[in-house]
């Protein structure tokens, strides 16, 4: 039996309200609650809140300097069109792409790291 189950993934920003309209686009969620700190997002299986931090910096992953604090994986059907979509929405792609033929790194608009990929079972 599990101990607990998971309810919510935080992130930190500097612009919650950004960030959270982001990730309700993408995640296909809706934006629930909102204050000039704090966004939360609900979406099928999660809530993702973006919270505002004092003196934010972005990971600048991958050379380690800012560590990347969290790192999502998203399943998707075809990378191409998971791609088009999140860099419509706001995503940058990383320069570092390990293996791009299984998985992209993109980032959100905080600057944290997430992977869109087609190797993560149902």
């Amino acid at each position: 039996m599990a101990v607990a189950r998971l309810a919510s993934i935080a992130l930190d920003c500097d612009n919650p309200h950004e960030l959270g309209d982001f990730w309700a686009a993408l995640l296909d969620g809706e934006v629930a609650f909102t204050s000039d700190e704090f966004v939360a997002v609900k979406t099928e299986h999660v809530w993702l809140a973006a919270t505002r931090v004092a003196s934010y910096q972005p990971p600048s992953w991958p050379d380690g300097a800012v560590p990347k604090q969290i790192h999502l994986d998203l399943a998707v059907e075809e990378l191409a069109v998971a791609e088009a979509e999140a860099l419509h929405l706001g995503a940058r792609r990383a320069e570092t792409q390990p293996a791009p033929e299984r998985y992209l790194v993109l980032l959100d608009p905080a600057g944290h790291p997430f992977c869109l990929s087609t190797q993560i079972p149902d």
